[in-house]
């Protein structure tokens, strides 16, 4: 009979594995971490989850834990230096202690976090940014761009609740020279790995319609380093300067200028000085507009002095000029005037010889013509009683013809050669005048009348 196995409880396997992991790793380490979520409890302490990615995939994972103690510590100091304080999705330098505990497993002490490495890390993400936009030629791209003469329609890329987009409208929307703008709000997170692809997003949205914009604004509140990382991001600050419309951005107070900041069209430290270099862009149109409508002015007064100077000179000159023509003309008038009185005179006196002799070649030819229509009216005269008497007689030729055709058509008459002629309801019988069976029909001839009773009624068509 074989010996039994030796069985332990899962509290001492448990126990051993602390055990050995006590005398194994003692001392501490500094280990470099993203930290994914903070995990901070009602209670003061945090429950971190670390990790590391390579190329975005995540190839190590654990738990971790800050007392509160530490962490208050941590933290102050991460505020100091960071100007932000400890939050999720941040690569941190950590010193850590390996903890296991029975009923919370394998975790990672942390005991000090570095945040001049957060810094650091920063700058690294900056530079390497800035050199694959230099090597790609998207370095200065959007800042080449051809900007507006008055940059009026603007497309917001901002968080709505954002204190710095409200900065922003309140001064394009206040200012004192009513300037008018239209925007647009495309809402995006302003910070963390979602603020990336939540403005990229947004920008290609607006890539769509860009024909009902000029330029586009990226505005938030202010921030420390830490906080505007994001802005360093390769994929985003491409989307930027490959953008092809004017991107400005407004993104924080920082002195240590983004990547996002430094390949945009322009950036302000502010919103609100954002907001102001808009406004200003409308100072440089409006003030030299207004200062050439002065000028306009001034040299239209004086063209028109001028030239209400030449004319009264050219007025006076003309009148002279005018007063001495008239009287020329004045004079080549009357010359005229007695040259077509003289005229008149020569022609009345030949229209009235010619006159004279037309009246008398009329008389003559109206005598002439008078006495051939006296003899023709004579002869006229003459043969009225034989045309009328022969007219007469074939008249009446006509009328005796159309007697004898009457008579002709006498009903009497037809009756007389064999004819007959029925009547019902003292028509003749037709198609709109049909008897029916049993119906009462008179029929009438040239000496007698009949009345009969119909007994049958047949159509031609029946035969």
């Amino acid at each position: 009979m074989s010996d039994s196995p030796k069985i332990f409880t899962l509290k001492r396997v448990l126990s051993s594995i602390r055990k050995t992991l006590e005398d194994r790793y003692q001392q501490t380490y500094w280990v470099k971490v993203e930290m994914h979520k903070l995990n901070r409890f009602p209670s003061g302490h945090c429950f971190p989850e670390l990790l590391q990615k390579e190329d975005g995939k995540i190839v190590a994972q654990i738990s971790g834990s800050i007392w509160k103690q530490n962490f208050d510590r941590i933290n102050t100091r991460f505020i100091q230096v960071v100007r932000e304080p400890l939050k999720d999705d941040m690569t941190l330098l950590m010193q850590v202690k390996i903890a296991f505990h029975e009923t919370y497993g394998l975790s990672l002490q942390i005991l000090d976090i570095d945040p001049n490495y957060a810094l650091g890390e920063l700058q690294r993400e900056r530079q390497e940014t800035l050199k694959r936009l230099q090597k790609e030629g998207l370095l200065n791209k959007n800042q080449q761009l051809a900007f507006p003469l008055l940059p009026q329609r603007i497309a917001v890329i901002s968080a709505e609740s954002s204190k710095g987009l409200m900065d922003f409208y309140k001064v394009i929307d206040q200012n004192q020279w009513d300037y008018s703008f239209f925007k647009m709000l495309f809402p995006a997170y302003l910070q963390g790995d979602n603020a990336v692809t939540t403005i990229i997003r947004q920008l290609q949205h607006i890539e769509k319609v860009k024909h009902h914009f000029d330029v586009v604004v990226i505005v938030r509140g202010g921030g420390g380093e830490v906080g505007l990382s994001c802005y360093n991001n390769y994929d985003l600050c491409a989307a930027i300067a490959s953008f092809s419309l004017p991107v400005l951005t407004g993104i924080g107070h920082s002195t240590n200028l983004t990547v996002a900041e430094m390949i945009s069209y322009r950036n302000a430290i502010t919103p609100t000085e954002l907001a102001d270099f808009l406004i200003q862009s409308f100072h440089e149109f409006s003030v030299p507009l207004k200062d050439a409508g002065k000028s306009i002015k001034q040299q239209s007064v004086a063209i028109l002095n001028e030239a209400n100077h030449q004319f009264n000179r050219t007025s006076e000159k003309f009148s002279s000029v005018a007063r001495r023509r008239l009287r020329e003309e004045h004079h080549l008038v009357q010359q005229a005037q007695q040259e077509l009185i003289h005229s008149a005179r020569n022609w009345v006196k030949s229209e009235q010889q010619t006159l004279q002799r037309t009246e008398r070649s009329g008389i003559t030819a109206f005598q002439s013509l008078l006495k051939k229509r006296d003899y023709e009216l004579l002869s006229l005269q003459e043969r009225i009683p034989m045309y009328a008497k022969s007219s007469l007689k074939s008249e009446e030729n006509k009328l005796n013809q159309l007697i004898r055709s009457v008579e002709l058509m006498d009903p009497i008459k037809v009756l007389k050669r064999g004819y007959s002629i029925t009547t019902w309801n003292k028509k003749t019988i037709g198609i709109n005048n049909r008897p029916a069976v049993g119906e009462k029909v008179t029929t009438r001839t040239a000496t007698f009348t009949v009345e009969s009773e119909i007994t049958k009624v047949k159509d031609q068509t029946d035969e």
